[in-house]
Formats: C-alpha cells, sequence, structure tokens
C-alpha cells in the first residue's frame, strides 16, 4: 500500500498536469504568445512567390516620405514580395499593415487619386495603367503588373482573401464615413484624417488647432460638385454633442475675428460655412452660393444609434436573472435524478427480495427481533407474597 508522501505527490502530479492542459485557455492572452501572421502568401491564383519575401517594422521601408503619416495612421508593419506567373509575367506586391481598418482606410484614402478607375477587389480598390491599389481590413496593397491581363484583377480577388484579418472591433471603419452623402460626389476624392499630418495632406480649410485633435475627432473629407461650383465637405466627429458645440464656437469666432489665432494661418481661414449636428461639425468651403452650401450642409444629419463600443458584462455569464434560471433548472436536474435513483433503488430491491428471498437478498415479512424482557416484577406483588409466607407460617 502506498505511503502518504507518495500519494501526496501523486496528488499534486495530477493537479499539475491538469493545469498545464487548461491553463492555455484561461488567463493567456492568445494575441501575447502569438506571432503576428505574415502577410502576403507564398502562392495565390497561379502567383509563385520568388525567393523570400522581404518584411520589416520600419516605416520608412514602406514609405520614406511619408512616414510620419503613415505612422500617425497606425502603421504596424511592412512586407514587399516579387511574384511570378507560369507565362513569365511578374507582379510587385508591396503591403502595409495597419493597427486597425481605420488607419489602413485613412492610408488608402491618402494613395487615392480622382484619375484611377474604381475596381472591385478588397473592401475598396483603384486601379491606373498596371498599377492596383486596394486595402482589405487593416491592410492596404500596392500591386505593379508587368503585363495586365483580364484575370488579372481576378488574382488580385484571390489576394485580398488570403490576407489576415483583423479581430473585433479593429475590422471596423470609421462611423463617421456613412455621412457623407452621395448626391454630388466627386469620385475617389474621399479623404480620412486622425491627426494634424493627415490633416493637412487632405487639404482642410481649417487648420488643425481649430480641429484640436487633443479631444480624439476624427475627420473626412470629399469633394463635391453644385451648381455655383466645386465644394469641399468636411466633417469633423466629436466624441460628445458638448465637445462639438464647444468647438464649433471656436471655429465660428475665428473665422469672425479680424486676425486668426496664433498658430493659423491666415489663408485656411477662407469662406466657408458652417453647422453643428449631433457631435458632428460640418463645414463647405469653397467657390460656391450660400444656398448650395446650406444644401449640402442639410444632406449631413447625425442620427442617434445604439453601438456596442464596449463590454456592458450583461452577457449569458454575467446576467443574475440567467443566474436564476440555471439554478432552478439545476434544481429540478438535481431532484429528477434524486427520484430517479430511489425508485431505481426501491425497485431493485423489490426484484431481489422477489428472486433472492433468502437471507442475503431478502428477509421474512415480519421481522424478528431480539428481546431480553428485562421488565421487573411489580413491588406491592412482591410485599404481598412475603406476607403471605408469614401468615401460612404463623398460623402452622
Amino acid at each position: 500500500m502506498p505511503s502518504g508522501s507518495s500519494m501526496r505527490f501523486r496528488f499534486i502530479a495530477a493537479v499539475l498536469f491538469v493545469v498545464s492542459l487548461v491553463g492555455p485557455s484561461y488567463g493567456a492572452e492568445p494575441s501575447a504568445t502569438a506571432a503576428t501572421p505574415p502577410i502576403l502568401p507564398k502562392q495565390f491564383a497561379g502567383w509563385q512567390i520568388q525567393g523570400a519575401s522581404v518584411a520589416s517594422k520600419d516605416v520608412n521601408s514602406a514609405d520614406p516620405t511619408n512616414a510620419a503619416l503613415l505612422k500617425e495612421y497606425g502603421f504596424t508593419d511592412f512586407e514587399s514580395a516579387t511574384y511570378k506567373s507560369d507565362d513569365g509575367r511578374t507582379l510587385k506586391v508591396r503591403a502595409a499593415r495597419f493597427a486597425d481598418a481605420s488607419g489602413a482606410f485613412g492610408a488608402y484614402s491618402f494613395y487615392l487619386q480622382p484619375e484611377m478607375a474604381r475596381e472591385e477587389i478588397g473592401d475598396q480598390g483603384a486601379s491606373l495603367n498596371q498599377r492596383v491599389l486596394f486595402y482589405r481590413g487593416h491592410i492596404v496593397v500596392d500591386a505593379v503588373f508587368s503585363q495586365l491581363t483580364v484575370m488579372s484583377p481576378a488574382g488580385l480577388r484571390e489576394l485580398s482573401g488570403v490576407l489576415p484579418r483583423p479581430s473585433g472591433n479593429a475590422g471596423n471603419l470609421p462611423p463617421i464615413l456613412a455621412f457623407m452623402p452621395h448626391h454630388g460626389y466627386s469620385a475617389n476624392t474621399e479623404k480620412y484624417a486622425e491627426g494634424p499630418l493627415a490633416l493637412h495632406a487632405i487639404d482642410s480649410p481649417i487648420p488643425a488647432n481649430l480641429v484640436d485633435f487633443s479631444a480624439s475627432p476624427e475627420v473626412a473629407l470629399g469633394q463635391y460638385s453644385t451648381p455655383s461650383g466645386a465644394a469641399t465637405l468636411m466633417l469633423i466627429e466629436y466624441p460628445t454633442p458638448a465637445l462639438a458645440a464647444e468647438h464649433l464656437r471656436r471655429i465660428d469666432a475665428a473665422r469672425n475675428a479680424a486676425q486668426p489665432e496664433p498658430g493659423a494661418a491666415a489663408e485656411n481661414l477662407g469662406p466657408f460655412f458652417d453647422k453643428r449636428t449631433g457631435p458632428i461639425v460640418a463645414i463647405v468651403a469653397g467657390p460656391l452660393s450660400q444656398s448650395d452650401a446650406r444644401t449640402l450642409l442639410g444632406a449631413v444629419n447625425w442620427d442617434a444609434s445604439v453601438t456596442w463600443n464596449e463590454n456592458t458584462y450583461f452577457d449569458k455569464k454575467n446576467n443574475i436573472a440567467n443566474l436564476l434560471v440555471n439554478i432552478i433548472i439545476l434544481c429540478i436536474i438535481v431532484g429528477a435524478l434524486s427520484l430517479a435513483a430511489g425508485v431505481a433503488f426501491g425497485g431493485a430491491r423489490v426484484l431481489l427480495r422477489r428472486f433472492f428471498p433468502g437471507p442475503v437478498f431478502g428477509h421474512a415479512d415480519q421481522t424478528e427481533f431480539i428481546s431480553l424482557d428485562l421488565a421487573e416484577a411489580p413491588a406491592e406483588g412482591s410485599r404481598t407474597g412475603l406476607s403471605g409466607q408469614d401468615k401460612s407460617s404463623k398460623s402452622s
């Protein structure tokens, strides 16, 4: 028989084994332990990679001229590769990955040119001659063919399908893009900014100090055609309507002032029209009439909607009502199992007594008890008997 210390050792070893199996599922973040997957595949749609791809986390490897801008959009890493098809054509692919889809869209809109043709590749795509630009999730891809064929777009669609995808809210586009009007929009002119560098790059009608990126706004900008001329529509979404109202007052004060605020260039404060709708400040600038400006501004209307951006802890695991229902169900199940066990035990005992009426599995109908019969004789009876003996002895 094993000793007590040996049993304790075996128990501890068993616990450690179970913890080693269960541990990776609880408490450990998969993203913290798993390596970042590569961006580009080895092959796709008949294209075979030539040599090894070049990967780097240095933003200068992606675009040394606009490195700071890409960093502002949330650049994380870059990978480039050259592919070759069976017919000898080559394809050079450059892919940049960002922290989320918002940054990828911002970078895509920065590189997008108005003369590009729209392509149904990835989430959005465009092409110009042999160059194709598209983004998928949080990855922007710039591909250049040595020679185009009718199947070139299909090959890039297959490439976009095998690219890594972001998880959770990182795959969502900025909500402000949904408020950009469609009527009169000039193709490929939509831009998105998350910081002052991008704002300057997209030719904002107002400077960055009036937008105030310390308040965490998001900016979308697009070009529109109106009866009186071309116009620039700029939407600035702040976290709350109160912040939007405060910044609209600052923008109006800077426009109406004889001199702009310190740090604001005078040429950036040309004539424009603005309004606020919910947390969004809408600005229209350009050589257009007041009526056309009001019409364009009227197409921007914020409507409150509920989005689950944060965990409310009101799921099945944390809902107290769901817990009570589960407790009741558990009680019913335990009660049913107890009743079934009792019936099974009683039925088995009856059957055993019927088929095995012996002393092992069964007993007689009237169970016999051992009786010691320890009752004492009445005290008076004792004395009576004694007195009777005395009387008989006297009479004799």
